[in-house]
This record gives C-alpha cells, structure tokens and sequence, in this order.
C-alpha cells in the first residue's frame, strides 16, 4: 500500500434526521484543497433547502426506506465515478462507510461519530435516550418519524444554546425512517442483519473513526469499540481520534474546521500519520 492516496473525489454521506444539506459548509472547503466533492443523499432525499422543506412537508419517501436499499443506491452513485474516492460519513453515514469499505469501494473512508455496525454491543444510557422516541414505538418501524427540537437538542447539539440549537434544527432536521434506526438498532438480534461487516477483512481500504468526546447519541464508547472491532481482526489500517468535549453536531458546531481538516488530511496519507 503507498504512503498517499491519490484521489481528488470524496463523498459525504449524510446521517439520519439529516439531508445533503449537513455538509455545505464542508464542500466549499474541500473543494478549495482542489477536490471534487459529491453529497448522495438517500433515495428520496433531495439535495438543498428546498430538499429539507420538501421532506417535512411530505416524510413519505423515508417511510419503509431500509438499509440495503440505501446501501445500493449509494454504491451506484459511487459506481458512476471516475475513480474510486475518499468516503466520509457522519452517523448513520458512519455506518454505510464501513459497509462500502468492506464491499470494496473507496480509497480511504472516515466514519465522522458513526453509527455501529453488527457486532458492536455499547449502548450507553445517553444513546437509549436519544433513539428512545423511535424505538420505544414499534408502531414506528415503517413509518418516517420527526424529532422534537427538545429530541434534536439533547441527541445533536447539547454544545449550543437552546436559541442555537432551534437554528440548527430549522434548518437542517427531517424525519427519521423508523425501519433504518430499527435494523441498525437490533442488528445483534437479527441474523444477516443488514449492517453486518466482515470485521477480519485484510483487503478493505484504510479507515478512521473520529468521535465526539460529549456526544450523546453515539457517545465514545460506541466509536471505540467499532474501532477496536476492526483491529483485533484484520491487518487494514484502522485507526482512532477523539475530539473532547464536540457534540454530535461536530460537523457543523464552532471548529468543524479542524474535525473536517483532520479527516481529509488523514484519508490523503493515511498510512503516514498513524492516529491511533
């Protein structure tokens, strides 16, 4: 494996509760490092504001939607590249990094305060209350399920001011498909669950995790368990970096500039700088 990748294509895959729309103060700052910057949303998730109003004014192509099918649609965006690029996801994005990398797509992938896959088995109190509005309902498997700005502040932006977080979640929150939160929240207790990863594969390009240090719906422990994963079985480049004290809303709350410098400097050179 070289020192450098050489890829000047990432893709920003977005979490739940969020659209496209989350990455646009990282495009404009990749895209002046010299990178072309792709953000897949989901099937039905249209990029922009007007993606955000359009949802919240009808949820229906979030209700049913499920991992796989998101899972497919992302690998043919992926497939339509020129090369194969830097995957970065945040939460639920998180999680789709790891299945790309393990399905082999991409060159480096950052799992930005991701969601785990099967197998990781942290589930901290601060995360059972943040996801509780959903899962506590199993009426809500297959529906598109919004989140409170009460729900938003205490799983997102627990760093902001309520008059902060009231702007963040305005301009940024849909609703959740009640069926993805589902499949990745009982994966443990369902056989070829749809988040399953091989964690013993050798072969997967290099991948890092970051975490946000206050983070309250993917707290630490789950980051550092899904790393530990893939380093107790395979030999692929794997490694750690948290972020004391950033929320989940690391990719938007003050400093995003060092979390999304750090993640593109590492996925360029990812076997120069070992993190972890």
């Amino acid at each position: 494996m070289s020192d450098e990748t050489s890829t000047k294509t990432v893709v920003l895959i977005h979490g739940l509760w969020m659209t496209p729309l989350s990455w646009e103060r990282w495009v404009p700052r990749y895209e002046a490092r010299g990178m072309t910057v792709v953000t897949p949303g989901y099937p039905g998730i249209p990029q922009g504001e007007s993606g955000v109003a359009a949802l919240r004014e009808d949820p229906s192509p979030l209700a049913g939607l499920g991992v796989r099918e998101v899972f497919d649609h992302l690998a043919q965006e992926i497939e339509k590249l020129d090369e194969k690029p830097i995957i970065m996801g945040h939460s639920f994005g998180g999680a789709f990094v790891q299945l790309l990398l393990d399905a082999g797509y991409g060159s480096a992938g950052v799992s930005i305060d991701g969601a785990a896959v099967k197998g990781v088995k942290a589930l901290p109190l601060s995360e059972i209350k943040a996801t509780l509005p959903v899962l506590g309902n199993p009426g809500n498997k297959n529906r598109a399920v919004p989140i409170t700005e009460k729900e938003f502040h205490y799983a997102f932006t627990n760093n902001l001011t309520d008059e902060e977080s009231k702007a963040v979640y305005d301009r940024y929150s849909v609703p959740v498909s009640g069926r993805m939160l589902f499949q990745g929240g009982l994966a443990n207790f369902t056989p070829n669950a749809t988040t399953t990863v091989d964690f013993a594969n050798g072969d997967r390009a290099p991948l890092l995790f970051l975490s946000g240090g206050n983070d309250h719906i993917l707290p630490p422990v789950v980051q550092r368990e899904n790393y530990e994963r893939w380093v107790k079985h395979s030999t692929a480049v794997t490694a750690y970096r948290e972020f004391p004290g950033r929320s989940h809303y690391t990719c938007g709350e003050p400093g995003w500039e060092a979390v999304a410098d750090l993640a593109l400097d590492w996925a360029l050179a990812p076997t120069t700088g070992m993190l972890a």
